[in-house]
């Protein structure tokens, strides 16, 4: 099969995204990318999930630990990183497939990110000073005047909690607003075929706890304490370690909670977050959505093929 467009898998966390990425690869001689705000970085191999060493020998991917935690990436920078590795792969004849959960990320491809280049740093100062003072109060804000961008920006990320506020201050439309008022008149968007996979919320729930038992088993712990170690060491600030798991990990670690509230904490939250990327998905133009419960990844792979072929300009 020629395929038009590189392919996207896309779902919330522990849906089984990457198994199903790696199906499609040996099928259609490809290669995968990336689509996560955290996978990319490096050290952080266990509890951001990235794909196991067997997986990475079998088909080759991109944007996956390669980045050090003390360099944030936004979702415009992303964005050009996945461009570039489409490119690269092409000129190897190999076929692209992006694979990830970041809704962000997948919205900046697919319709692009608003320039942003509005800035009030009078009101930017006020805010962090507010977010210091009692960030749940500026979340409570942020969901009152945008609750469709607000279920997906963490109270732990300040950044762009402020930056959400500010926007809307400055200009008086929410971030949602300027998405949808966004036209990217480069031409620089992509034309994916997005498959969404999708899980009833109790099983979902049960992927998720067996996965974080899982994750804790192979040394997250460890994990967390070796970058602890070199953010002091280095005296930079890694601001992925305040990412779902690695905070509550520090926390147990400070011998603030017992290693059982540390794993139900990361438990809950996690599934807290993949209920927020539902909703995001939810709302974006999908191609393809697959109740995936009950499904073999190679089931689900020759779904994903048997609709390739008879959409967006594929031929045999």
């Amino acid at each position: 099969m020629t395929l038009k467009y590189p392919i996207a898998i896309i779902g919330p966390t522990a849906i089984g995204k990457t198994a199903i990425a790696v199906s499609l690869a040996k099928i259609l001689n490809g290669e995968i990318i990336g689509l996560d705000s955290r996978q990319i970085y490096k050290g952080m191999g266990i509890g951001t999930a990235q794909p196991k060493t067997e997986e990475m020998d079998e088909i080759p991917h991109h944007l996956i630990g390669l980045r050090d935690p003390s360099k944030p990436v936004s979702a415009g920078e992303y964005a050009k990183l996945v461009k570039d590795e489409i490119g690269q792969i092409h000129t190897r004849r190999k076929f692209p497939i992006i694979c990830g959960g970041a809704g962000l990320y997948f919205r900046a491809l697919t319709i692009g990110i608003f320039d942003g280049s509005v800035s009030e740093l009078n009101i930017r100062d006020r805010l962090n000073i507010e977010y210091e003072e009692n960030p749940d109060r500026l979340v409570e804000r942020l969901m009152t005047i945008d609750p469709e961008y607000g279920e997906i920006v963490h109270i732990n990320n300040k950044k762009r909690l402020v930056r959400a506020l500010e926007i809307y201050e400055s200009t008086g439309r929410t971030p949602s607003e300027h998405f949808k008022m966004q036209k990217d008149d480069s031409g620089d968007t992509l034309e994916l075929f997005s498959v969404l996979l999708e899980m009833k919320k109790e099983k979902l729930n049960q992927q998720i706890e067996l996965r974080t038992e899982a994750m804790l088993a192979e040394g997250w712990v460890d994990e967390v304490k070796q970058l602890i170690k070199y953010q002091t060491e280095s005296e930079l600030k890694f601001p992925a370690l305040d990412s779902i798991g690695y905070k509550q990990i520090q926390s147990y670690l400070n011998n603030e909670i017992s290693f059982e509230e540390m794993k139900e904490k990361i438990i809950v939250r996690t599934r807290q977050f993949s209920r927020r990327q539902v909703q995001w998905f939810k709302k974006e133009n999908i191609d393809l959505r697959i109740e995936v419960s009950g499904l073999t990844k190679f089931q689900i792979a020759e779904n994903i093929l048997d609709v390739l072929y008879k959409t967006k300009g594929n031929t045999p």
